[in-house]
């Protein structure tokens, strides 16, 4: 298959770019700069959508950047972010001859958080695994979050790459692991034995409300937790759908 990924450079498209590599489809990512196997969002829009049988938007500011300030600026930047990239792409299918067969739609990921990579995203620097990873290798500990009922969870692009292939599936998939309910002790604990350090220094809540503001903390402090019950009844087998199995293969 031809599949466009809209704001491909971050994390989550880097991996899905790697995956519909691996599964034979071709991949045009689009972009603020320009490259090879790359269209720019200008070029969406004057020229229309490339000839393509799957359409994926992954665009969007990093809500969790801690080099922004949470402000209404920067709130409706997030927002514009992904309702403009969403737009373009929408009106481009509309007019295309040939519209694609799949059309996918990712949103919130920025709750659902660490993701497993310290991927560089060209695009919009910014990855949660780096902060956790770069506070394992500075205090030697993994670091944890206050909360006790606080879930972190895996956006995986396994789920995005069976929502292109497989025709039945429609409507909203959660994109987390069966085992969502870890509690950020268990996480810590968990990256703690990957990394070969100990589990020992909690992260104060202050200092997380000092970087991120308020609100935007309560994604990192609190939570939510979310059940995958649709992406399995669609068939979707995941491959590490365990926490520790998960971090190994991340680390190594």
């Amino acid at each position: 298959m031809r599949v466009l990924i809209g704001g491909g450079t971050g994390f989550i498209g880097k991996a899905l770019t790697h995956l519909l590599h691996s599964r034979g489809h071709e991949v045009t990512v689009v972009s603020r700069q320009p490259g090879a196997h790359r269209i720019t969002w200008n070029e969406l829009t004057s020229s229309g959508l490339p000839p393509c049988d799957a359409v994926v938007n992954l665009a969007g500011e990093n809500i969790l950047n801690p080099f922004r300030r949470w402000n209404e600026a920067y709130q409706k930047e997030l927002l514009s972010s992904r309702l403009d990239t969403t737009y373009m792409l929408a009106t481009a299918i509309a007019g295309a001859t040939q519209p694609p067969q799949a059309w996918v739609l990712v949103t919130g990921t920025a709750y659902y958080q660490p993701s497993l990579t310290a991927e560089y995203d060209e695009d919009s620097p910014g990855g949660n695994f780096d902060f956790f990873s770069n506070l394992v290798s500075k205090w030697e500990a993994a670091a944890k979050i206050p909360g006790n009922d606080t879930r972190q969870v895996v956006v995986r692009s396994g789920i995005l790459v069976h929502a292109i292939e497989k025709n039945h599936v429609k409507g909203i998939l959660n994109g987390v692991s069966p085992a969502s309910s870890t509690t950020n002790a268990e996480f810590a604990k968990a990256l703690g034995t990957a990394v070969g350090r100990p589990a020992l220094l909690p992260l104060p809540s202050p200092a997380v409300q000092a970087i991120f503001g308020q609100e935007r903390s309560v994604m990192l402090l609190e939570g939510q937790k979310v059940i995958p019950r649709r992406t399995l009844a669609s068939g979707y087998q995941y491959t590490f759908p365990e926490l520790q199995a998960a971090l190994k293969q991340a680390v190594s």
